[in-house]
């Protein structure tokens, strides 16, 4: 059955077949009778159109072309024996899917999962796979969500990779995008009040989750989670930049959200997991909403700034080794106090949140792409930078080429067909990050090159330097995995000694040292009686009691409880 929710409209037809047709109203929604997989249609309101549908689950000829019948159960599952991943204890790897392989498609990511397999992480989060303008963009500018990009595989194509990962093991988080929806080819306003009216982000109108209708609008966001968690088979979400959510109702849209993912984890039997991005610093989206867990940015940032020196902008009061211990500890490194950048006080604190609820990183599309050259941490970075994410108590996060310290870089790519957005899309850019003390000389979006460019080279990881760092990030994981001191998500057992003037810190978790030295200097650093050395860099010595560490190196050193006599 064709049906849609369009509440103002006088009249609503169905065209398929080159057969236009009324249908019939109740509540708000229009119905008529369906026809079968594979047709085409479109409808049109109150002699407007032909639109695509709001629910779209197959968009063949992009934004603006007719919708298409998809029945999910026609599609064979051989995931049977899949009992789900928690998020506990695990380690996640993102991914841009048009940018991880030359060929930018499911089926080719496919064939890195061996590669993945052996990395040693446990589950994929694929960036935003809805239609997008275009042929390359990152995924945030999506609009018909119902629907899977069709160059990257369509509908068919993201069951199989998922079914892939299952049967290999690895779990699958899919980005989404419910705070505003893509500048082109969103037509949902033709059909009823989606939209606020006022901007709710920098990237367009808030969606009106609290206004007049909203019941229904609030259903369109959760039952899409639904889609993706019961007939695509994925295991989690992550839930694009919810402090850009607009809902003042006394059940917040994520609550609900919560409470529905909750209900249909039940039913299938198996956990789901929900993820927040948020820049609110707020435990309560864990305590309060009841979501999983949350993006943490400031440990990305007490640990890019400590590896890299950077203290512009956002980084500028991360500057020393006081806020690695903090977030380490604490989680948050502004829980209530002062933000230079923000000019006021921000956050509260995480008291009595797991680690693991926290997912952090020390690189990911944002804190690159949203570089003006899309430039990476250096090989020599990301080994102290990786060495304290992977033996931290939160659950880490990759980006996609980092475990062999990728040379490419990953810019922000767009191909708007709108011809002013394509012109102005740099410029918007330029003005989105003016604040960051950056100067702005990006590449064009818009240039296919921009794009061609961010793709991973997969010749690199054979590369000496490479194959040195990927065994590094190879050696780490399976570290944290046998050893429980490594994963153990109580923060209150993490203690942190450092000095801040020869730039060296120990990390203390349970019978488990991790030392660094990020001077230019070696220094001798006192860890404890009765140790094995476990990983470190060459030329890191043991001395009784002293770790002796060259400069920019890192040791993780088990403690041996001693014999009594």
């Amino acid at each position: 059955m064709y049906e849609v929710w369009a509440p103002l409209a006088t009249r609503v037809e169905v065209e398929s077949g080159r057969n236009r047709r009324d249908m019939s109203l109740e509540n708000g929604w229009w119905r008529a009778p369906g026809d079968e997989h594979g047709v085409d249609y479109a409808f049109y309101v109150d002699g407007s159109g032909p639109f695509p549908d709001p629910r779209t689950r197959r968009q063949p000829y992009g934004l603006e072309g007719p919708s298409r019948v998809y029945e999910h159960a026609r599609f064979t599952w051989g995931d049977q024996d899949w009992r789900g991943r928690h998020l506990r204890g695990s380690v996640i790897y993102e991914m841009h899917v048009g940018a991880y392989t030359p060929e930018g498609t499911f089926e080719a990511v496919i064939d890195k999962l061996g590669h993945l397999v052996d990395l040693g992480v446990d589950f994929v989060e694929l960036m935003p796979v809805a239609p997008v303008p275009g042929r390359r963009n990152w995924g945030y500018d999506g609009v018909d969500l119902y629907a899977v990009r069709e160059d990257y595989g369509g509908p068919d194509g993201l069951k199989i990779l998922v079914d892939a990962c299952h049967q290999a093991g690895l779990g699958v988080i899919l980005d989404v995008v419910y705070n505003h929806l893509g500048p082109c080819g969103n037509y949902l306003s033709k059909f009823g009040p989606y939209l606020h009216g006022y901007k709710g982000s920098y990237w367009g109108d808030a969606v009106n989750l609290d206004g007049p209708h909203s019941d229904e609008v609030r259903r369109y966001f959760i039952e899409n989670a639904l889609q993706w968690l019961r007939d695509y088979h994925v295991d989690g979400l992550r839930l694009d930049a919810v402090h850009a959510l607009h809902d003042k109702r006394a059940v917040h849209f994520l609550e609900e959200l919560a409470d529905e993912v909750e209900a249909l984890s039940t039913v299938l039997g198996r956990p789901l997991t929900l993820i927040a991005e948020s820049d609110l610093n707020d435990p309560g989206l864990i305590t309060r909403y009841g979501l999983d867990a949350t993006w943490n940015d400031d440990v990305h940032h007490a640990l890019h700034s400590a590896v890299t020196g950077e203290t512009h902008a956002y980084y500028g009061d991360f500057g020393s080794l006081a806020a690695v211990a903090k977030v380490m500890t604490s989680a948050y490194f502004h829980d209530g106090g002062y933000s230079t950048f923000r000019g006021r006080s921000h956050g509260r604190p995480a008291t009595g949140v797991s680690g693991h609820r926290f997912v952090c990183c020390v690189q990911n599309h944002d804190q690159i792409g949203n570089r003006p050259l899309g430039d990476r941490m250096s090989p020599e970075q990301l080994w102290l930078a990786a060495g304290l994410l992977l033996t931290s108590p939160f659950t880490p996060m990759l980006f996609m080429g980092e475990e062999w310290g990728a040379q490419t870089p990953f810019y922000f790519f767009t191909d708007h067909y709108d011809p002013v957005l394509a012109a102005g899309e740099g410029e918007r850019r330029r003005r989105e990050f003016e604040s960051f003390g950056y100067d702005w000389k990006a590449p064009d979006p818009q240039d296919e090159t921009t794009f061609l460019r961010s793709k991973l080279d997969w010749s690199e990881p054979a590369e000496d330097g490479a194959a040195s760092l990927l065994g590094w990030y190879r050696d780490l994981i399976a570290l944290r995995k046998s050893h429980p001191d490594l994963a153990d998500p109580r923060l209150e057992r993490v203690h942190v000694r450092y000095d801040d003037d020869r730039h060296w810190l120990v990390i203390e978790r349970g019978s488990m040292r991790i030392a660094a030295n990020l001077g230019h200097f070696p220094v001798p650093i006192r860890v404890a009686p009765g140790h094995v050395l476990l990983a470190s860099d060459e030329g890191t010595t043991l001395t009784g009691s002293d770790l002796y560490l060259p400069p920019l190196s890192l040791a993780i050193v088990h403690v041996v409880a001693q014999p009594k006599l």
